[in-house]
Order: C-alpha cells, then sequence, then structure tokens
C-alpha cells in the first residue's frame, strides 16, 4: 500500500512517520534508498566511519512529507500493531516505467551522487537515467540549510522537466516554487497501477456523506476524502459536482481504494502541516466538545482553543464493551488529555481513559533526570532488567544497579511483574533511552543530583557510585553519566594502598567535590567530606603560596628535568634556592604537537632546558611551556590579560585545549578561553573536527563576538581570517620548526647515532629477511642495527626478492618516535643522482 506521510521524529537508525488517520510507521536506515544501504554496507565492512555516508538527522527534517510503501505489519508483545515502511524510490515508484514517464510528472527521487553539473537521482525506474542540474537544486539547498549539496540518500520531491530517448533520460527540478505550481493532469496518462500519494489534482465532488465526500479526478479515477481530510472552514459547503483542488493521500493496490485530503497544506506539493505547539503535548483539558461521533472510527472533539482532536473508541472508555455512544451526543462535554499529535490529519489525538489522564508520564520527554518513578518488571537479561514505566515507556536497570551490593541471581529477588521503585540515572528522549537504578542509598538519597558539570561547585556533597577502583584511586559517576575521579590521597583520613581491595564496583558513597572544569569534562573529588586540609597536606599549599608570589606570567626561565611522565616533564627551576618544582606537558614543548612528541622521546632525566616561559598555576603545580609562538606573543604583548580587555577582530596566540564535534576549545595566556564553532574553524567545510584540529596545537584565532553576561569568547579559527603579516609569520614558523628539528638530531645522536645517519636520499645495501602479509618486506643491515626497516609492496618494485638477498635501497622516510625506516627499491629512484 503507499501513503503520503509526514516525519515526526529521525534516528540515527529509523525515522518516524505520521500517517493518515491517526497512524504511524517506521522507516529503518536499510529502507532509504539502494545508494544509501550500499554506503552503510561498506562502512560496516571497514568498521569505521566514511565521509560521504551522512547520517540520517543530516539528510532528513522533522515535518517533512514523504512518499511511503508498506513493507509489512508485525505484532508487538502488547498487541499493538508496528508498520514498517519504505521510501526507496525503486519500491515506492514500482509502477511506473520508463515509457510512461512525463514531462510535469511529480515523484519520488533519492539522490544517487554528485557530479560536476548536478547530481544524478534514483527514481526507480529500470532502465532511466535521471539528472537534477545544479540550477534546479539551489533553491531548494538554500532554503533545506542541511549543507552547500545534496547528500546520498537524500528523498526528494522530483519534478520531470523533460523525457528524452523514449524515457531513458529524463531531466529533473526540484525548485520549490516549480514543484508548488505542478497540478496532475490527464496529459500525464496516471493509471491505477502507477498513480502516486502526494499528487495533487482537480477533484469534482460526487456524492456528500455523513463520513466524506465521495470525489472523482483525473476522468476516470475515483476517490474518498473522509471527515477527518476535509477542510475544517468548508466542512459544510460541499455540494455535488462542486470542483476543489485535492492530494492523493493513499492508494491501496487490492482494494484499488484511493483516499484523498482537502487539508490546505497538502495542496501544494511539497507543502508542510502544522505543528504542535510543544507545550500542549500532554496537556489535560477539563473541557473537550464532542463535534461529531462515528461509532466505527470514534469522535471528534473541539478543545478550549477552537482546534479539533479525534479520539479512538479504545480511548473513549474503559473497554470497548463500556462504550456508550449516548455520551457522546454533539455539544456534550468530556475531560481528556493530548497524547499525541497526527501531523498528517492536522489533529491532536486525545484520551478520555482516567488512567492515562492521571498517569504521571506519558512520553520520555515528561521524564526528568533524578526522578523517582514506579514501574513493573517485564524482563530479566544478562544486561539488566526492563522496566515498564508506562505505556510506551520502558527503561533497562543494568545489572550493576539491581541493588546496593551486586546480585548474583536477581531472579531469586525479583520476579516478572512487580512492581519497583526506581530513580532516573540517564534519559535520552531522541534515542527513546531510559537507564535506571534500584540501588535503595540513591533511590532514598536526599543530597542534590549531580546530572553536569556546570553543577559541580568545590564543597557540593552527593551520592556517586563508583565504577572503577585502581592504584591511582576511584572514579565515580553520578547522573546524566557524569563521572569523576578521586585520587588516591583523598580516598580517606588514613592512607589506602590498595584502594580496590577497599571498594567495589557499583558502591554507593557520598563524595565531596574539589575542583571542576566543565568544558573539559574535569571532576576531582574526595571521600575526605571535611573540607579542612590535614597537616600532611601543607605542603602543598606552601610552596604553591611562594610560587604565586616568586614567578609571574611571561617570565623566562632556565629548567633541569627530574623525572619523565607520560605526559610531560616534572623540571627543577635553575637558579632557585628553593628547588622549586614544575611541570611541562608534553604538548607545551613545542608549538608543533609532533616535534612535542619527538622532543619528550628524545629528552633524558638531567637535561637542562633553556628559555621556558612561565604559564600558569594549576593546582600542585606551576605549569610552564616551551612555545615559541606563545612566549612570542607574551613578550611582544600582543595577549588580553583579562576578559574585559577582549575586543571583537583582535588576532591572538593561543593552543587547543579541547577538540569536540560542535567545536574546538582554544586558551590564551592569562587563562583566557574561547570556543571557535565548527563553521568557523576552516575554509573548507568541516565533517569532523579531529580531522583539522588536535589538542595541543599552537593556533592563531581571531575573535568574532564577546558575550559580557556568559562570560564567552567566539573565535574564528579560518586561515583566510587570521593571516596578519602571513608571510614573516610562515617563515618565522618554518624556521623555529628547523631549529627545534636540528636540536632533535643533535639529541638522538646521544643515543641513537645510527638513525641521524639515516637522512632521506641516502642509498645503502639491505639484506632481506621477511615478507609480511599485506605484501611489505623487512630488511636487515649493519648500518640499520635496532631499527625495522621496512619497504611497501610498491617499493619492493616489479622483481621478486627471496629473503636472504641482498639488494640496493633508497631511505624515503626516518620515524625517529618508533624507529622505523621506510626504504625504496625502485630503479627510478635509485637511478637518481644522489
Amino acid at each position: 500500500m503507499l501513503l503520503l506521510g509526514c516525519i515526526k521524529e529521525v534516528s540515527d537508525y529509523e525515522l518516524a512517520i505520521s500517517l493518515p488517520n491517526g497512524l504511524s510507521g517506521f522507516v529503518p536506515v536499510t529502507q532509504i534508498s539502494d545508494a544509501y544501504s550500499k554506503l552503510l554496507t561498506k562502512q560496516v565492512a571497514q568498521g569505521e566511519p566514511l565521509e560521504e555516508l551522512n547520517s540520517l538527522p543530516d539528510i532528513f527534517s522533522p515535518g517533512t512529507l514523504v512518499r511511503c510503501i508498506v513493507t509489512s505489519i508485525e505484532k508487538r508483545e502488547d498487541g499493538s500493531r508496528s508498520v514498517k515502511l519504505s521510501i526507496d524510490p525503486k519500491k515506492v515508484n514500482k509502477g511506473l516505467s520508463s515509457t510512461a514517464l512525463a514531462a510535469g510528472m511529480l515523484l519520488s527521487g533519492s539522490v544517487l551522487s554528485v557530479e560536476d553539473h548536478g547530481y544524478l537521482v534514483d527514481i526507480g525506474v529500470t532502465g532511466t537515467h535521471a539528472f537534477l542540474p545544479h540550477q534546479k537544486a539551489k533553491n531548494y539547498i538554500k532554503a533545506a540549510k542541511k549543507g552547500p549539496d545534496l547528500k546520498i540518500g537524500q528523498n526528494l520531491n522530483c519534478l520531470i522537466v523533460e523525457v528524452k530517448n523514449e524515457g531513458r533520460m529524463v531531466s529533473l527540478s526540484i525548485d520549490r516554487s516549480e514543484v508548488a505550481a505542478s497540478i496532475a493532469s490527464e496529459r500525464q496518462n496516471w493509471a491505477l497501477s502507477n498513480l502516486l500519494p502526494g499528487l495533487v489534482v482537480k477533484a469534482r465532488v460526487q456524492k456528500v456523506a455523513p463520513l466524506g465526500l465521495k470525489v472523482t479526478f483525473l476522468s476516470y479515477f475515483t476517490g474518498i476524502v473522509d471527515f477527518m481530510h476535509m477542510d475544517p472552514e468548508k466542512i459544510m459547503s460541499y455540494s455535488p459536482d462542486q470542483v476543489v483542488k485535492a492530494c492523493v493521500l493513499s492508494v491501496h493496490p487490492t482494494s484499488r481504494a484511493v483516499r484523498l485530503t482537502l487539508r490546505p497544506p497538502f495542496l501544494h506539493p511539497g507543502g508542510a502541516p502544522r505543528q504542535l505547539p510543544g507545550q500542549r503535548m500532554g496537556a489535560v483539558l477539563e473541557e473537550a466538545t464532542v463535534k461529531a461521533f462515528y461509532k466505527q472510527f470514534g469522535a471528534v472533539f473541539e478543545l478550549d482553543d477552537g482546534t479539533l482532536a479525534f479520539a479512538r473508541p479504545k480511548h473513549l472508555s474503559k473497554t470497548r464493551k463500556s462504550l456508550k455512544p449516548g455520551a457522546f451526543k454533539e455539544g456534550s462535554k468530556h475531560k481528556c488529555r493530548i497524547i499525541d499529535y497526527s501531523l498528517m490529519d492536522e489533529m491532536c489525538i486525545v484520551s478520555l481513559k482516567h488512567q492515562i489522564i492521571e498517569a504521571q508520564f506519558l512520553q520520555y520527554q515528561d521524564i526528568h533526570i533524578g526522578d523517582v518513578v514506579e514501574g513493573k518488571v517485564l524482563s530479566l537479561k544478562p544486561i539488566g532488567m526492563q522496566v515498564k514505566v508506562a505505556d510506551g515507556i520502558r527503561g533497562l536497570v543494568p545489572s550493576l544497579h539491581l541493588s546496593d551490593v551486586i546480585l548474583k541471581q536477581p531472579e531469586k529477588k525479583y520476579n516478572i511483574g512487580d512492581e519497583v521503585k526506581c530513580r532516573v540515572l540517564e534519559c535520552n528522549p531522541g534515542g527513546k533511552k531510559l537507564i535506571l537504578t534500584l540501588k535503595k542509598s540513591l533511590v532514598q538519597s536526599k543530597l542534590p543530583v549531580l546530572s553536569n558539570y556546570e553543577d559541580a561547585k568545590p564543597g557540593l556533597i552527593t551520592h556517586g557510585f563508583v565504577v572503577c577502583a585502581r592504584e591511582f584511586g576511584c572514579i565515580v559517576k553520578f547522573y546524566n553519566d557524569v563521572k569523576g575521579l578521586v585520587p588516591k590521597n583523598e580516598l580517606g583520613s588514613e592512607p589506602i594502598s590498595c584502594p580496590d581491595k577497599v571498594f567495589y564496583e557499583g558502591q554507593v558513597l557520598k563524595v565531596m567535590v574539589l575542583k571542576c572544569e566543565p568544558q573539559q569534562e574535569r571532576l576531582l573529588l574526595s571521600f575526605r567530606l571535611s573540607s579542612k586540609p590535614n597537616a600532611e597536606d601543607k605542603w602543598k599549599y606552601t610552596p604553591k603560596e611562594k610560587q604565586e608570589v616568586k614567578y609571574r606570567i611571561g617570565e623566562i626561565v632556565d629548567v633541569k628535568i627530574l623525572k619523565k611522565k607520560d605526559n610531560g616533564l616534572e623540571v627543577s627551576i635553575l637558579e632557585d634556592e628553593d628547588n622549586v618544582v614544575a611541570w611541562i606537558p608534553m604538548l607545551h614543548l613545542s608549538d608543533f604537537v609532533a616535534i612535542s612528541k619527538l622532543l619528550w622521546h628524545c629528552l633524558q632525566e638531567g637535561d637542562v632546558l633553556h628559555r621556558v616561559m612561565y604559564l600558569c598555576d594549576k593546582g600542585e603545580h606551576i605549569i610552564l611551556t616551551r612555545k615559541s609562538a606563545v612566549i612570542s606573543a607574551v613578550q611582544e604583548e600582543q595577549v588580553v590579560r583579562s576578559f574585559s580587555e577582549i575586543q571583537p577582530g583582535m588576532l591572538l596566540t593561543g593552543y587547543v585545549r579541547n577538540v569536540m564535534p560542535f567545536g574546538v576549545f582554544v586558551e590564551f595566556p592569562f587563562g583566557v578561553t574561547g570556543l571557535a564553532p565548527k563553521v568557523s574553524m576552516s575554509d573548507k567545510f568541516v565533517t569532523d573536527t579531529k580531522d583539522h584540529f588536535v589538542v595541543g596545537q599552537t593556533v592563531i584565532a581571531k575573535v568574532m563576538s564577546i558575550d559580557e553576561e556568559k562570560q564567552r569568547v567566539l573565535l574564528n579559527l579560518k586561515v583566510s581570517e587570521c593571516s596578519g603579516d602571513s608571510a614573516a609569520e610562515s617563515f618565522a614558523l618554518l624556521n623555529q620548526y628547523f631549529k627545534e628539528l636540528k636540536e632533535i638530531k643533535n639529541l638522538l645522536k646521544r643515543g641513537e647515532p645510527s638513525i641521524c645517519e639515516l637522512v632521506p636520499g641516502k642509498r645503502m645495501h639491505l639484506v632481506m629477511q621477511d615478507v609480511r602479509e599485506d605484501g611489505s618486506a623487512l630488511f636487515s643491515g649493519s648500518s640499520v642495527t635496532g631499527l625495522t626497516v621496512i619497504a611497501t609492496r610498491y617499493h619492493l618494485g616489479d622483481k621478486n626478492i627471496a629473503p636472504g638477498e641482498k639488494r640496493k635501497a633508497f631511505v624515503l622516510h626516518v620515524d625517529a618516535l618508533t624507529s622505523e625506516v621506510y626504504v625504496s627499491l625502485r630503479e627510478e629512484l635509485l637511478k637518481q643522482r644522489p
């Protein structure tokens, strides 16, 4: 059966579709189009995201009309039916043949590929190539605001502009004004086998009946307009032989019944039905007036704001048998609740059932994190317990949360059908995901609910649960996936040597917030609920006070490396009587992230670093930086010392603090931070922010705007916007890069002298050792002892080489970090003059 539907919700895996007469259905991600399914299969096969594959929310928007075909109707456990749909043009347009195509026809298409002059579109007609020129798509793209181009799999309402070669080639348009003006006509030779929903036709009223109208259209078609789809403004004025504009809603293939609508928003192809204001959903109305009652279909009500609503027979009374038609005379008033909104009928769906009117929750949006809810046990599985909170709302209690202690046999404590009181840990209405806990200490807790990092103010005491206990301390989780670290020294008043033996996963404990950095989503916690530091902790605070007085931001010092740690260097400041200990994060060793890692690899404890700048004071240590661009900016006073000094248009040197899906956070000396949103990150279109920036990268940012009230700075990182004296700056940066490379080479000489002698272009004799699975080969030789020498399959040349053979090779690249040398055996490289 073919239907016109309206997208209600879009998730990553399916589209929820509103259908006529209050029905709804789902389009799985595999039923979008052939081209989209192929990309999905390719992504699954290679196990990583494809650039050309866009998610459903990137392609589809709620409120858009789509043509659907019913693929199956499944019966759910609770007896309700689930309607599965497809919007694949090959299925929707299966009744059309290439010879039946005519100019002016309106049909569904799906973007197949992006070409130089336009798009190839799949219209589901075998033997026909459909092309959409850029000129006919630009207005649509501008209005849709879904990026600069149409995307593969995007569903389009296409108008055939021209048909060539007996239907083998067609030219399309999706221009909104052209599509909106199209009316199906007899000369397009529509047949019942290929008639499509969404077509706007001129119809003649044949008969007026209490439940609707019977109409004729396109010369010999007959159809029905039911009472829900007559224009509410003209419902009493229809008469036989009257000519009206109508839109095809559905076509049933076996009964050959065609249903149409006369509602205004559907009478222009590509129109969109009216939405229900969000605050109306779930509203309880004391008096709704009956406008009409139909024993088989239900009742139509007029609500307090004059809009119409519909209730099915099952929602008019407790049971169908107890339904009394006499209670629904025209003009009678009833208490009801809005439980849904049918986009296709532009009507609220209401219920008069007492248990629904009194229900605490109707949809996932009604549930808030931290709410205590009651539910019924539906099932017990290894991952946890499924709980029914209300009709259509189900939640999961993970096995860790079935009790304050871990239950090995939960089936002995809980039975299917039991009533349970839970607390909401996480709720994602879009994904219909609800995570609950049954831990009594959390359910009965009177302490504040911590559900976002912004609320984690130092000194806050709340309940959390342990998710991990290791030698470094405990990771504690709260609501909405907020988590933090309790370091080893904050686990208790007495030192705890083995936290994993004292604390267990799932244990609920009171914790106090010590420090929070919301933008980094970093949270430092303590199990010691007293805010006063112990005597043993005093040493941490005294040096800090001295350091604050002694060193100022921008001061240059020389340091000696005391200890190498995974993420940086612990150093002592030379020529300081107090032997002040400071910290250089690995990414602050250089302006260049790759060089930072190389420098860290080459440096040893005891080495002295010159010209290091005092940057800030965080926690126990003062932080130093060796980034030359940042040091120059501070010394040349091209910095802002506080938020009040920032002005739009300024160019500031900083470093990337965090890369998020929505943008990049940049930190500047003196602690000011700003956000470069995704649209302002690059001159190129940004799909994934991580492809453009990495944490620690030195950047020049332009201040776009400031919000004094919220203390926010918006930045622009586009090269075209941020280049000042670009030539001079570029040469200075390049010079610094080579200077640091030379420094690394000198450091390598003492530990790995053989690597320093290997430069790209050097020729040497090597012995082949082995061939790997990917076709690359490993070599050895006296000049490369202790190094891994690799030649990829391409660089082995055309000749077959056996293990043990000696060959001449050409050095392509030396990776000092991994001690790998890449070589080539190709003749054309070896023949070149050294």
